[in-house]
């Protein structure tokens, strides 16, 4: 693979870093990928290597590219950090991927040295990035260092992500709206970017195992004279650790000395979570979980994440609290439609007996424990 032709453009109001992707060891064909985001933004993204070196690196070992080439300076911490990513991709993957050759020259200096910059998390909404700036604020004071100061929203994950089904942009803005809510409550600004690294392999189980956190890696790389820091917000917790997308042994893994990125909220687990935004009334009022991306609602409250979501707001008894979702209560037949076995969501599942149980909810529990047989 060969990366070439960076470059920053202006395309109406968003501003677009731009590089050329030519596969040479598979039929692939040659695309153009970007990263961009809006006018008020536009001095803040920059044309940086390392965001299309990390962007690309998992596809071109998926179609099993031999080297990528990049006639760029990229920092000697990042080359050794994807070395690692290499050899974990490979044991993940029972030996299918194979590390590639990383043919770029490194950087005798670090570019944003002294320059004073901010922290920022990746925020989508869900119940991972809301309970991850909710905890942030809690330890930190506004105006440390590590206090969240940004939170960027990316379009091309579970809004226009998948091509058949459309970019959506009015999906994205009435997220937009809902996260800014959130956002401006914590005094932090929110940056929307948008993206089409995803399509340089759409094979939706190598995204959802093993590429999506190196996208968003991607994205802060991007923002780096603006960001020195960012967080990623956990998936699962330690004792339910599994190979995923985005992982503690993975994401820091794409740091570089200008861009730290952070793997955080190990320890909380899912219900944790719930709680812990369920006793902040905006994000409560704006949880955003779902990928329906249905009409007139946030949350079309049929899907797995959906119900499975109202579960633990009710076993917490704050379902009927949230205008995020219509429903104020779910019956067992909303979990007739889905697999609650799918990449590894029985613990979230399973934690959720004893506090529905204390609510006499027992014919959750009854469809619960039938549906998942490891209960």
């Amino acid at each position: 693979m060969r990366i070439f032709n960076l470059k920053s453009e202006k395309t109406g109001e968003r501003v677009r870093v731009t590089a050329t992707v030519i596969w040479e060891d598979c039929d692939q064909p040659q695309k153009d990928i970007y990263i961009e985001t809006e006018e008020p933004f536009a001095e803040d993204i920059s044309c940086n290597p390392h965001s299309f070196l990390v962007g690309c690196l998992i596809p071109a070992m998926y179609y099993g590219e031999r080297r990528i080439f990049l006639d760029n300076e990229i920092c000697p911490g990042l080359k050794e950090g994807l070395e690692t990513v290499m050899s974990l991709m490979k044991e993940w993957s029972g030996g299918k991927f194979n590390p590639l050759s990383i043919e770029a020259k490194t950087s005798p200096s670090v570019q944003y040295k002294g320059k004073q910059r901010q922290t920022g998390l990746f925020f989508s909404g869900g119940i991972d990035s809301l309970a991850a700036l909710r905890a942030n604020r809690l330890a930190y004071p506004e105006n440390h260092p590590g206090a969240i100061k940004d939170c960027l929203l990316v379009h091309g994950f579970d809004i226009g992500g998948v091509v058949q089904r459309g970019m959506k942009y009015h999906v994205f803005e009435r997220a937009k709206a809902a996260m800014s809510k959130v956002a401006e409550d914590v005094n932090a600004s929110l940056i929307p970017v948008y993206t089409n690294i995803r399509h340089l392999c759409d094979e939706r189980e190598l995204w959802l195992e093993k590429f999506f956190g190196a996208v968003l890696a991607s994205v802060a790389h991007a923002f780096a004279s603006r960001l020195e820091l960012v967080f990623i917000a956990s998936s699962y917790d330690i004792p339910n650790l599994v190979p995923c997308g985005s992982h503690p042994m993975l994401d820091p893994e794409y740091s570089s000395f200008d861009m730290r990125i952070r793997h955080r909220d190990l320890a909380m687990s899912r219900l944790e979570k719930l709680r812990l935004v369920a006793g902040w009334d905006v994000a409560l009022q704006n949880i955003r979980v779902c990928l329906a991306n249905v009409q007139d609602r946030l949350n079309c409250g049929k899907c797995e994440k959906c119900v499975r979501t109202m579960l633990g707001l009710l076993a917490i008894g704050a379902l009927d609290k949230t205008a995020a979702f219509v429903e104020d209560d779910v019956s067992p037949d909303l979990l007739s439609n889905f697999s609650i076995t799918i990449r590894h969501r029985e613990p979230f599942y399973r934690e959720l007996l004893e506090p529905l149980k204390a609510r006499g909810r027992d014919d959750l529990i009854r469809v619960i424990k039938e549906k998942g047989t490891i209960f």
